[in-house]
């Protein structure tokens, strides 16, 4: 969602009821995809793992799980074994499945306006200004949430690089020399 029109006296518009707006959020299905498949990578060999279970241990509703396991199956992300120790886990290591994949997977194509998602939808496309600055941004976005993986996602903290703890010591004042 991209901001909120207020009148000249900063009031909302009625057009926009909304109280509380963020300026761009993924909708629930996508944040709730991201939260099963960041626990399904959490859990690794201890696969697989049913609707209902992770329903339970994640306090998410049991027919919006099972409906986004079976996008994300469908979307070649998770496997499903069918049977009394059925249930769903990863097809690839978490390292390989980023957060535009579980995204895209859910919504479709990413796009902040329709231009960006489904070109040629537009009536004002053609005499658009802002058409090609929405589509770096959109294409920037899609970028940085291609470079964060679900291994990111279940271990945020990077290894932090070597720092040699000479080069942040402030360097030495200069000395003034005597010539006298």
């Amino acid at each position: 969602m991209i901001g909120r029109p207020e009148s000249a006296n900063g009031a909302s518009d009625q057009a926009f009821p909304n109280k509380e707006w963020a300026l761009l959020q993924l909708n629930k299905f996508s944040d709730y995809g991201v939260v099963l498949m960041a626990y399904l990578a959490r859990e690794g060999e201890r696969a697989p793992h049913n609707a209902r279970e992770m329903s339970e241990t994640l306090q998410l509703p049991l027919p919006t799980v099972s409906k986004i396991l079976k996008h994300l199956a469908r979307a070649g992300l998770l496997e499903s074994q069918r049977g009394w120790k059925g249930g769903y886990e990863l097809a690839r290591k978490p390292a390989k499945i980023s957060v535009v994949d579980i995204v895209s997977a859910l919504e479709g194509p990413l796009g902040l306006t329709e231009c960006t998602s489904s070109p040629g939808n537009c009536s004002r496309e053609s005499q658009c200004a802002v058409r090609t600055p929405w589509q770096r941004i959109n294409s920037a976005i899609q970028d940085a949430l291609s470079r964060v993986t679900l291994a990111e996602l279940i271990d945020p903290t990077p290894a932090l690089p070597h720092v040699d703890a000479a080069a942040l010591a402030p360097p030495e004042p200069a000395r003034e020399i005597d010539h006298g």
